[in-house]
Protein backbone atom coordinates (compact mmCIF):
# COMPACT_ATOMS: atom_id res chain seq x y z
CA UNK A 1 0.00 0.00 0.00
CA UNK A 2 2.76 2.30 1.20
CA UNK A 3 5.28 1.77 -2.00
CA UNK A 4 1.69 1.97 -4.60
CA UNK A 5 0.95 5.33 -2.28
CA UNK A 6 4.68 6.64 -3.38
CA UNK A 7 4.76 5.38 -6.69
CA UNK A 8 1.81 7.31 -8.05
CA UNK A 9 2.97 11.08 -7.35
CA UNK A 10 6.29 10.12 -8.83
CA UNK A 11 4.33 8.95 -12.23
CA UNK A 12 2.83 12.29 -12.21
CA UNK A 13 5.68 14.29 -11.59
CA UNK A 14 7.73 12.14 -14.21
CA UNK A 15 5.03 13.16 -16.66
CA UNK A 16 4.57 16.93 -15.18
CA UNK A 17 8.57 17.46 -16.42
CA UNK A 18 7.78 15.05 -19.80
CA UNK A 19 5.00 17.70 -20.47
CA UNK A 20 7.13 20.94 -19.64
CA UNK A 21 9.91 19.47 -21.88
CA UNK A 22 7.94 18.72 -24.60
CA UNK A 23 6.08 22.73 -25.07
CA UNK A 24 9.34 23.62 -24.05
CA UNK A 25 11.24 22.44 -27.38
CA UNK A 26 8.51 22.71 -28.94
CA UNK A 27 7.82 26.78 -27.84
CA UNK A 28 11.46 26.61 -28.79
CA UNK A 29 11.04 25.65 -32.34
CA UNK A 30 8.46 28.06 -32.93
CA UNK A 31 10.14 30.59 -31.43
CA UNK A 32 12.87 29.84 -34.24
CA UNK A 33 10.47 29.22 -37.07
CA UNK A 34 9.50 33.14 -35.78
CA UNK A 35 12.37 34.98 -35.72
CA UNK A 36 15.20 32.83 -37.90
CA UNK A 37 12.65 32.45 -40.99
CA UNK A 38 11.91 35.13 -43.23
CA UNK A 39 8.57 36.68 -43.63
CA UNK A 40 5.95 34.27 -45.36
CA UNK A 41 3.48 36.34 -47.83
CA UNK A 42 0.28 34.65 -48.85
CA UNK A 43 0.97 33.66 -52.08
CA UNK A 44 -1.74 34.49 -54.35
CA UNK A 45 -2.07 30.88 -55.79
CA UNK A 46 -3.20 30.10 -51.88
CA UNK A 47 -6.68 31.53 -53.94
CA UNK A 48 -6.72 29.75 -57.03
CA UNK A 49 -8.67 26.54 -56.45
CA UNK A 50 -9.20 24.10 -59.17
CA UNK A 51 -12.73 23.67 -59.47
CA UNK A 52 -14.25 27.32 -60.20
CA UNK A 53 -17.15 25.75 -61.80
CA UNK A 54 -20.91 27.69 -61.24
CA UNK A 55 -23.66 25.73 -61.11
CA UNK A 56 -26.86 27.68 -59.93
CA UNK A 57 -25.65 31.07 -60.28
CA UNK A 58 -23.06 30.18 -57.53
CA UNK A 59 -19.47 30.73 -57.84
CA UNK A 60 -17.00 28.44 -56.97
CA UNK A 61 -20.34 25.89 -56.34
CA UNK A 62 -19.04 22.98 -54.22
CA UNK A 63 -16.52 24.91 -52.53
CA UNK A 64 -19.21 27.01 -51.65
CA UNK A 65 -21.70 24.27 -50.89
CA UNK A 66 -19.49 21.66 -49.27
CA UNK A 67 -18.94 24.31 -45.64
CA UNK A 68 -23.01 23.26 -45.92
CA UNK A 69 -22.42 20.27 -42.85
CA UNK A 70 -20.25 22.95 -40.99
CA UNK A 71 -23.62 24.73 -40.19
CA UNK A 72 -25.39 21.38 -39.67
CA UNK A 73 -23.19 19.80 -37.05
CA UNK A 74 -21.86 23.06 -35.60
CA UNK A 75 -25.52 24.49 -34.37
CA UNK A 76 -26.31 20.91 -33.42
CA UNK A 77 -23.51 20.81 -30.72
CA UNK A 78 -24.14 23.98 -30.01
CA UNK A 79 -27.34 23.22 -28.80
CA UNK A 80 -26.48 20.05 -27.28
CA UNK A 81 -23.81 21.28 -25.27
CA UNK A 82 -26.02 23.41 -23.86
CA UNK A 83 -28.26 21.11 -22.96
CA UNK A 84 -28.10 18.57 -20.22
CA UNK A 85 -28.83 14.77 -21.35
CA UNK A 86 -27.40 14.03 -24.40
CA UNK A 87 -23.75 14.91 -24.27
CA UNK A 88 -21.81 13.27 -21.34
CA UNK A 89 -20.30 16.42 -19.91
CA UNK A 90 -19.57 16.20 -16.21
CA UNK A 91 -18.21 19.91 -15.21
CA UNK A 92 -19.09 23.80 -16.41
CA UNK A 93 -15.86 23.99 -17.90
CA UNK A 94 -16.06 21.31 -20.60
CA UNK A 95 -19.48 23.33 -21.67
CA UNK A 96 -18.04 26.37 -22.11
CA UNK A 97 -15.24 24.94 -23.93
CA UNK A 98 -17.42 22.64 -26.09
CA UNK A 99 -20.03 25.16 -27.00
CA UNK A 100 -17.61 27.20 -28.23
CA UNK A 101 -15.71 24.73 -30.31
CA UNK A 102 -19.52 24.01 -32.47
CA UNK A 103 -19.85 27.52 -32.29
CA UNK A 104 -16.52 27.75 -34.23
CA UNK A 105 -17.68 25.24 -36.17
CA UNK A 106 -20.73 26.74 -36.99
CA UNK A 107 -18.95 29.83 -37.99
CA UNK A 108 -16.31 28.03 -40.38
CA UNK A 109 -19.47 27.67 -42.67
CA UNK A 110 -20.35 31.36 -43.03
CA UNK A 111 -16.27 32.68 -43.41
CA UNK A 112 -15.37 29.79 -45.36
CA UNK A 113 -18.53 30.17 -47.84
CA UNK A 114 -17.81 33.80 -48.24
CA UNK A 115 -14.40 33.61 -48.55
CA UNK A 116 -15.23 31.09 -51.56
CA UNK A 117 -17.60 32.60 -53.34
CA UNK A 118 -14.77 35.40 -54.35
CA UNK A 119 -11.87 34.24 -52.69
CA UNK A 120 -9.18 36.79 -51.91
CA UNK A 121 -6.17 38.58 -49.31
CA UNK A 122 -9.64 40.60 -48.08
CA UNK A 123 -11.57 37.99 -46.94
CA UNK A 124 -9.36 34.74 -46.35
CA UNK A 125 -9.34 35.78 -42.44
CA UNK A 126 -13.59 35.13 -42.29
CA UNK A 127 -12.00 31.47 -43.60
CA UNK A 128 -9.08 31.22 -41.26
CA UNK A 129 -10.39 32.50 -38.17
CA UNK A 130 -12.96 30.28 -37.20
CA UNK A 131 -11.07 27.20 -37.81
CA UNK A 132 -8.58 28.53 -35.54
CA UNK A 133 -11.18 29.27 -32.78
CA UNK A 134 -12.31 25.68 -33.37
CA UNK A 135 -9.19 24.01 -32.88
CA UNK A 136 -8.33 26.68 -30.11
CA UNK A 137 -11.65 25.08 -28.71
CA UNK A 138 -11.17 21.24 -29.14
CA UNK A 139 -7.90 21.73 -27.27
CA UNK A 140 -8.52 23.26 -24.30
CA UNK A 141 -11.66 20.86 -24.05
CA UNK A 142 -8.91 17.83 -23.94
CA UNK A 143 -7.67 20.05 -21.50
CA UNK A 144 -10.29 20.64 -19.21
CA UNK A 145 -10.97 16.69 -19.07
CA UNK A 146 -7.19 15.75 -18.93
CA UNK A 147 -5.59 18.58 -16.58
CA UNK A 148 -8.17 20.57 -14.81
CA UNK A 149 -10.60 22.73 -15.63
CA UNK A 150 -8.78 26.28 -14.29
CA UNK A 151 -5.94 25.02 -16.28
CA UNK A 152 -8.36 24.35 -19.64
CA UNK A 153 -9.83 28.07 -19.00
CA UNK A 154 -6.92 29.52 -18.86
CA UNK A 155 -5.98 27.56 -21.94
CA UNK A 156 -8.77 28.36 -23.81
CA UNK A 157 -8.47 32.71 -22.89
CA UNK A 158 -4.78 32.53 -24.18
CA UNK A 159 -5.39 30.51 -27.51
CA UNK A 160 -8.58 32.20 -28.93
CA UNK A 161 -6.80 35.46 -27.55
CA UNK A 162 -3.55 34.22 -29.82
CA UNK A 163 -5.77 33.51 -33.04
CA UNK A 164 -7.29 36.80 -33.16
CA UNK A 165 -3.51 38.33 -33.09
CA UNK A 166 -2.00 35.87 -35.06
CA UNK A 167 -5.18 36.63 -37.86
CA UNK A 168 -4.90 40.08 -37.30
CA UNK A 169 -1.06 40.30 -37.58
CA UNK A 170 -1.20 38.05 -41.13
CA UNK A 171 -3.81 41.09 -42.68
CA UNK A 172 -1.33 43.91 -41.26
CA UNK A 173 2.04 42.64 -42.44
CA UNK A 174 0.74 39.94 -44.96
CA UNK A 175 2.98 37.17 -43.26
CA UNK A 176 1.20 34.01 -42.68
CA UNK A 177 3.76 32.54 -40.32
CA UNK A 178 1.73 32.86 -37.15
CA UNK A 179 -1.32 31.39 -38.71
CA UNK A 180 0.85 28.36 -39.96
CA UNK A 181 2.78 27.40 -36.64
CA UNK A 182 -1.01 28.14 -35.15
CA UNK A 183 -2.73 25.68 -37.42
CA UNK A 184 -0.01 22.70 -37.42
CA UNK A 185 0.83 22.68 -33.37
CA UNK A 186 -2.58 22.50 -32.01
CA UNK A 187 -3.81 19.70 -34.08
CA UNK A 188 -0.75 17.90 -32.91
CA UNK A 189 -0.84 18.69 -29.84
CA UNK A 190 -4.27 16.71 -29.07
CA UNK A 191 -2.68 13.32 -29.60
CA UNK A 192 0.16 14.46 -27.56
CA UNK A 193 -1.72 15.43 -24.36
CA UNK A 194 -4.04 12.11 -25.26
CA UNK A 195 -1.16 9.79 -24.95
CA UNK A 196 0.48 11.66 -21.64
CA UNK A 197 -2.48 11.92 -19.66
CA UNK A 198 -5.49 9.76 -18.82
CA UNK A 199 -9.01 10.72 -19.24
CA UNK A 200 -11.33 10.04 -16.98
CA UNK A 201 -14.12 9.31 -19.85
CA UNK A 202 -14.31 5.89 -22.32
CA UNK A 203 -13.82 5.77 -25.57
CA UNK A 204 -10.66 8.59 -25.56
CA UNK A 205 -9.33 6.59 -28.94
CA UNK A 206 -12.01 9.21 -30.65
CA UNK A 207 -9.30 12.02 -30.06
CA UNK A 208 -6.73 9.84 -32.34
CA UNK A 209 -9.38 9.20 -35.00
CA UNK A 210 -9.87 12.99 -35.12
CA UNK A 211 -6.09 13.29 -35.55
CA UNK A 212 -5.86 10.57 -38.23
CA UNK A 213 -9.13 12.51 -40.17
CA UNK A 214 -7.49 16.34 -39.64
CA UNK A 215 -4.59 14.54 -41.25
CA UNK A 216 -6.00 13.13 -44.26
CA UNK A 217 -7.88 16.21 -45.03
CA UNK A 218 -4.71 18.26 -45.00
CA UNK A 219 -3.58 15.69 -47.85
CA UNK A 220 -6.72 16.24 -49.64
CA UNK A 221 -6.17 19.92 -49.67
CA UNK A 222 -2.61 19.94 -50.75
CA UNK A 223 -3.89 17.75 -53.72
CA UNK A 224 -6.94 19.67 -54.83
CA UNK A 225 -5.64 19.03 -58.54
CA UNK A 226 -4.87 15.79 -58.64
CA UNK A 227 -7.55 14.70 -56.54
CA UNK A 228 -9.58 16.36 -59.15
CA UNK A 229 -8.52 14.48 -62.04
CA UNK A 230 -8.44 11.30 -60.60
CA UNK A 231 -12.45 11.05 -59.61
CA UNK A 232 -13.04 12.60 -63.64
CA UNK A 233 -13.35 16.25 -62.29
CA UNK A 234 -16.34 15.60 -60.15
CA UNK A 235 -14.82 17.15 -57.20
CA UNK A 236 -12.13 18.77 -55.97
CA UNK A 237 -9.96 17.64 -53.22
CA UNK A 238 -10.37 20.78 -51.41
CA UNK A 239 -14.50 20.26 -51.73
CA UNK A 240 -13.35 16.89 -50.28
CA UNK A 241 -11.01 18.17 -47.43
CA UNK A 242 -14.19 20.29 -46.58
CA UNK A 243 -16.21 17.69 -46.12
CA UNK A 244 -13.34 15.50 -44.22
CA UNK A 245 -12.83 18.06 -41.95
CA UNK A 246 -16.93 18.16 -41.13
CA UNK A 247 -16.42 14.61 -39.68
CA UNK A 248 -14.35 15.74 -37.02
CA UNK A 249 -17.03 17.32 -34.96
CA UNK A 250 -19.49 14.69 -35.88
CA UNK A 251 -17.08 12.24 -34.75
CA UNK A 252 -16.26 13.92 -31.42
CA UNK A 253 -20.30 14.26 -31.16
CA UNK A 254 -20.19 10.62 -31.48
CA UNK A 255 -17.51 10.43 -28.90
CA UNK A 256 -19.77 13.18 -26.55
CA UNK A 257 -22.34 11.01 -26.84
CA UNK A 258 -21.53 7.76 -25.56
CA UNK A 259 -18.83 7.86 -23.76
CA UNK A 260 -19.08 7.78 -19.57
CA UNK A 261 -17.35 8.20 -16.67
CA UNK A 262 -14.60 5.44 -15.95
CA UNK A 263 -14.97 5.26 -12.09
CA UNK A 264 -19.13 5.49 -12.74
CA UNK A 265 -18.81 2.85 -14.89
CA UNK A 266 -16.59 0.69 -12.59
CA UNK A 267 -19.43 1.90 -9.39
CA UNK A 268 -21.63 -0.09 -11.87
CA UNK A 269 -19.90 -2.94 -12.23
CA UNK A 270 -19.30 -4.02 -9.29
CA UNK A 271 -22.98 -3.74 -7.72
CA UNK A 272 -23.96 -6.26 -9.81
Amino acid sequence: MGLGWVAKPNNQQCRRWTTIRIWGATFICCMCLIFFTPRIPRSPKHHQFVDMRNLLGVPNTLNVMTNFPFLVVGVLGLVLALEEGVFNISSQGEVWTWALFYAGIAGVAFGSAYYHLKPDDHRVLWDTLPMMVAFSSLLSSLVVERLGQRIGLCCMFALNLAAFLCVIYERIYNDVRFCMMFQLTLPLAIPVIAVLYRSKYTHSRYWFFSTGIYLLAKFEGATDRKLYHVNNYIISGHSLEHLCLALIPILLSVMLINRELKFQRGIIGSCN
